[in-house]
């Protein structure tokens, strides 16, 4: 324990505090055994910390919205916080998890918290995530798919790039446009327009600094609004 209570202290700093850290502050505090000490704080931005536990208080919201916890959500979970943060790690993480299960989680309050410290894209990619865990079992419960939405409301993010995150986890055929948030009425221009800004809206590298594991995970969603854009292109034969 003493280990993930070393990784905390250096990689946490503003999800310690307000609900996020109300919600998992007792095993967490559990973590510090044997006298370790948590670390200087990023007071400046997101550490991969605060991500992790921003991420697990979330899942456990939409895990349990629909009123039970099914093992294919779960082994979503733990296969995702593996490849983004070690297997070490994440097995300490599914500790917390399961704490958080076991409480009703203040989405709006804890949605809030994130809002105001996590920069832009990193809350899309959280966003990214929930839909997810919510598509792990082949199907997206209705009161899954509103919750997700309250949380993206609450974390500032729009209702087009709402739409745009969830578009592929949608059953049926995909729709491009949804994708790049833009009208199949659009012209030409329109479309190559709306691609390039989110090109750079949600490029990789606007997530870098949490890691190898979310840049990949960020570089899915990139693919997605490429794969829209060459799917329009083809279908409208432009260059």
């Amino acid at each position: 324990m003493a280990g993930f209570g070393k990784w905390v202290g250096g990689a946490v700093g503003w999800a310690l505090g307000g609900p996020i850290g109300g919600i998992l502050g007792y095993q967490v505090g559990k973590f510090f055994s044997a006298g370790v000490q948590i670390g200087e704080r990023n007071q400046g931005g997101t550490r991969s910390g605060d991500f992790a536990m921003s991420l697990v208080v979330l899942s456990a919201a939409v895990m349990n919205a629909d009123g039970k916890v099914l093992k294919s959500e779960l082994n979503f979970v733990k296969k995702f916080l593996k490849m983004n943060f070690g297997e070490v790690h994440a097995d300490q993480l599914i500790l917390l998890l399961k704490e958080a299960l076991k409480q009703k989680v203040d989405v709006r309050g804890v949605a809030d918290q994130i809002r105001m410290n996590m920069d832009h894209p990193k809350r899309m990619l959280l966003l990214q995530y929930l839909y997810g865990i919510a598509k792990a079992d082949g199907h997206v419960d209705k009161r899954e798919l509103e919750l997700i939405r309250l949380i993206a409301r609450h974390l500032g993010i729009s209702p087009k790039d709402t739409s745009s995150i969830e578009e592929p986890f949608n059953s049926g055929t995909l729709n491009p446009y949804k994708i790049l948030e833009i009208s199949e009425k659009a012209t030409d221009s329109e479309v190559k327009k709306a691609y390039r800004k989110l090109a750079i809206k949600f490029h990789p590298d606007k997530i870098g600094d949490l890691g190898e594991g979310p840049r990949k995970k960020a570089k899915e969603r990139f693919l997605q609004v490429q794969g829209a854009y060459e799917q329009i292109k083809k279908s409208r034969g432009f260059k």
